[in-house]
């Protein structure tokens, strides 16, 4: 079929025939134009593409399992792109608005607040090296340089942060991929642990990373609201060992709890943005710190 025709079958311009001709031939499908009277375009005979068993809701769900932003950082945007288009293509008339729907009513934003994430100058290298299972030498910084052979096994977005999931020796550690200042491939490919789950190795990290950070304890009384904003405070997982530790509240509604922090330092930030719903019992210089600040505060507002 020519443009002209394919645009009034379809009720668009010709315009807009020649531009999806192009995405569907970028995308694979076997699409080409001929030249001369009976010229127009073609698919290659007996091309099909078909999806089926597909319910709406599988549909719509499909659309919402890739991220466009993350995946353009790690050079991944033209397949994804690609197998979209496919999949659009190949869905029934009745499920092929699945992608707007989707769209239209729910977003992912990764990245945190108050904060413009940068993508890694390597991400991209690295990325390749998880899908090609390529082992590398890496360079990371930490307060000195080191390197490390590593068998990248997985890409992780945390909040806006990426880190690399990898295997040095029998070891599996993560790093943050901001902190790597070299790779360089070994030319050796590494067989994958077909026990390794990604998921789930880095939900029990990630709660492990928390704790072993989690060094310094203090104790505290919290007041009934101090009780509520103690979880948008501070680390959940510090939040709930406060909970589970928490004594009976007093006459005016108070209870004594010990409360896990990274450091003094971090743990009087931690108060300051309690205020008046905590006070500090122990240790005795955080106290008097807090007790230092909090008359300051009182003299500005007096």
């Amino acid at each position: 079929m020519t443009a002209a025709e394919l645009a009034a079958e379809l009720e668009v311009s010709e315009r807009t025939v020649y531009r999806d001709v192009v995405e569907l031939s970028s995308a694979g499908v076997p699409v080409y134009a001929s030249q001369g009277r009976t010229g127009g375009y073609h698919l290659v005979d007996g091309y099909r593409t078909r999806l089926t068993g597909l319910s709406r809701a599988e549909a719509e769900a499909l659309f919402l399992a890739g991220l466009p932003g993350p995946a353009a950082d790690m050079g991944l945007g033209e397949p994804v792109r690609a197998a979209r288009l496919k999949v659009l293509a190949a869905l029934p008339p009745g499920l092929r608005d699945a992608s707007s729907v989707a769209g239209q009513r729910f977003h992912l934003d990764a990245p945190g607040w108050f904060h413009d994430p940068q993508t890694p100058p390597l991400l991209v290298s690295l990325a390749q090296a998880v899908w090609q299972d390529h082992e590398l030498t890496m360079t990371y910084r930490r307060r000195d340089e080191v390197t490390r052979t590593v068998a990248p096994y997985g890409l992780v977005l945390k909040n806006g942060t990426w880190y690399l999931v990898g295997r040095v020796k029998e070891d599996l550690r993560s790093y943050r991929v901001d902190r790597i200042t070299a790779v360089e491939p070994t030319g050796a490919t590494f067989t994958r642990d077909p026990g390794f789950d990604l998921p789930s190795f880095w939900a029990q990290r990630a709660v492990a990373f928390v704790r072993q950070m989690l060094r310094e304890t203090i104790t505290i009384r919290l007041s009934p609201d101090g009780v509520r904003l103690l979880r948008f405070a501070v680390e959940p997982v510090a939040a709930e060992q406060a909970q589970a530790e928490a004594g009976e509240p007093d006459p005016e509604g108070w209870v004594r709890t010990r409360l896990p922090v990274e450091s003094l330092d971090v743990a009087y930030t931690y108060m300051m943005r309690l205020g008046p719903e905590v006070e500090v019992l122990e240790p005795p210089s955080l106290r008097a710190r807090l007790g230092e600040a909090a008359a300051r505060t009182a003299q500005l507002y007096r």
